[in-house]
């Protein structure tokens, strides 16, 4: 019998209108609920610029709620529970991001999420909205071989993109470059997950999926899609060991790189599991010559209560490093 578990909600059905409610009003100087679940900057950007939208199902947060905002995204439009919104509510926060300068629709590679996107910009065409543009998103390793890179999940990595291409359309930017600029960073940036249990249905209660005590999974998707196997669970060092040398290969990252480092909490783990992690990860980096540049510890896109993290890897010039400098000012995402 499948085990279930309490959540402090209260109706199943108002969960994700009660969480934006609670959300834009807790950050009501960054950001406004507008529409259908629309999640936009309560300070529109200047007219002239790129507009930034991104659409993904409810369940990953603070992910993507956590940048909109100055020097980040301008609209996230909100699904319910791991499942992607329509193509009609996408058009309609591309034309809430529209300040001019081109609408850049940036979707996380997922069947779903991509049909919806596409579907968006077919409807796009037919209401002649000129000047959208897609890009596809990913990073994961553990979803498809090296060679075969646009078949990927997009998962934890995606944090690299929002706060770089966000940084880089508060400039004076065109459309086709602002997607040319995330393409860059998407292909310089690589991820591994792993978990350790499942998380919980808010609706039904009812666990995603079942894990046996002692186990670990690496590859595990963001919505549990299967990733390379059950093994018995290692010490924190060797997990690193397991997870970190193919990111490095699969680029590859080479001694003399710098690289942004990301060690995202897929909801579950502790601060204290997570910082010993990550000294793992530190220490093996610079043992292969590659410097820190920054490093992000901590729950950015998360899978509910999942007990799990990923290591994500952004390779960055002087170019990148200038713009995660750069200012921003989301409710997860504060840069001075």
């Amino acid at each position: 019998m499948t085990a279930r578990f309490h959540k402090l909600i209260n109706e199943p059905d108002r969960i994700v209108d009660e969480m934006l409610a609670g959300f834009c009003d807790a950050y009501s100087d960054i950001v406004r609920l507008a529409g259908d679940r629309l999640v936009l900057r309560a300070q529109p950007k200047a007219m002239g610029k790129v507009g930034l939208v991104m659409a993904g199902g409810s369940g990953h947060e603070p992910a993507m709620l956590g940048w909109i905002g100055r020097g980040l995204l301008d609209v996230n439009i909100v699904g319910e529970i791991f499942t992607a919104p329509g193509p009609g509510r996408i058009v309609d926060g591309i034309r809430a991001a529209d300040r001019g300068g081109g609408v850049l629709l940036c979707v996380s590679h997922h069947e779903g999420d991509r049909l919806n996107a596409e579907l968006a910009l077919e409807f796009c065409e037919a209401d002649a909205i000129d000047k959208v543009e897609m890009v596809i998103l990913y990073d994961d390793i553990s979803s498809a071989p090296k060679g075969r890179e646009s078949e990927r999940r997009g998962t934890a990595g995606l944090f690299f993109v929002w706060k770089l291409l966000g940084a880089y359309c508060e400039g004076d930017v065109e459309l086709e470059a602002a997607k040319a600029l995330a393409e860059k960073v998407r292909d310089n940036t690589r991820s591994l997950a792993m978990s350790l249990s499942s998380c919980a249905s808010p609706v039904s209660g009812e666990v995603m999926f079942e894990m046996a005590p002692g186990e670990m999974e690496i590859g595990m998707g963001l919505h549990g899609e299967i990733g390379m196997g059950r093994q018995e669970a290692l010490s924190a060092d060797e997990t690193v060991d397991l997870m970190l040398q193919p990111i490095l290969d699969d680029l590859p990252f080479r001694a003399g790189d710098e690289a942004l480092v990301l060690l995202n909490n897929s909801g579950g783990m502790t601060l204290m599991e997570l910082f010993i992690l990550y000294r793992g990860v530190a220490v093996r980096l610079r043992e292969a010559g590659i410097s820190i540049y920054k490093s992000w510890i901590g729950p950015y896109a998360t899978t509910l209560e999942t007990a799990g993290f990923a290591i994500a890897l952004c390779r960055v010039d002087a170019q990148l490093k200038a713009l995660w400098d750069a200012p921003a000012n989301g409710a997860y995402m504060k840069q001075h």
